[in-house]
């Protein structure tokens, strides 16, 4: 157990220098003062940097995944759509900071070609797929396009938030999207 939780505080630690400080300036020294262990533990776990982004692929995966299956409790795919955007828009003070935590990453990792970009992909893939199915279970035909319309305005209003340091345009963006989520169900 303490193996396991030292591994995911690795990883914890990872995902949220990668998110400060992006990938290819982050060191493995890096990872470990901010986790708290030796440098030596590191590699114990992770034998290399790029292990180390597969496994905050995987975490932001995995949370993805509870997310999605925690907004799934709510009784409306208009709902579920509008705790999505309320969950982006309570991150707002760190996308002002930084940007979107898996979307710096998956833009950062698109610039390589050695597999974690197709990974980070599969994972925007996959909340596009769910947005998708809300917007099918609201009788949009064109389901698939809004899902990109929705992923692709939360990434656009993240950047904006970040370029201007000013978390306030997510607020209004995000009151904005949930107005139009209402117009379509």
């Amino acid at each position: 157990m303490a193996s396991a939780s030292k591994r995911e505080r690795l990883t914890a630690a990872a995902q949220r220098v990668f998110h400060e400080q992006g990938v290819e300036k982050t060191t493995l020294a890096d990872i470990a003062r901010v986790a708290d262990v030796p440098l030596g533990n590191v590699y114990y776990y992770f034998k290399t940097k790029d292990q180390l982004v597969q496994a905050t692929i995987d975490s932001h995966a995995e949370y993805l995944g509870n997310l999605t299956d925690e907004l799934g409790r709510l009784d409306s795919p208009g709902k579920r759509l509008k705790g999505l955007i309320d969950f982006w828009v309570s991150g707002r003070d760190l996308a002002a900071r930084y940007g979107c935590p898996f979307g710096t990453l998956t833009v950062e990792l698109d610039k390589r070609e050695d597999g974690l970009d197709q990974a980070a992909g599969e994972v925007m893939r996959k909340l596009i797929d769910w947005c998708a199915a809300q917007f099918r279970s609201l009788g949009c035909d064109d389901a698939p396009d809004l899902a990109i319309t929705l992923v692709g305005a939360y990434q656009g209003m993240a950047v904006l938030a970040n370029a201007l340091r000013d978390p306030s345009i997510m607020e209004r963006e995000g009151h904005r999207l949930g107005e139009w989520i209402d117009s379509l169900g």
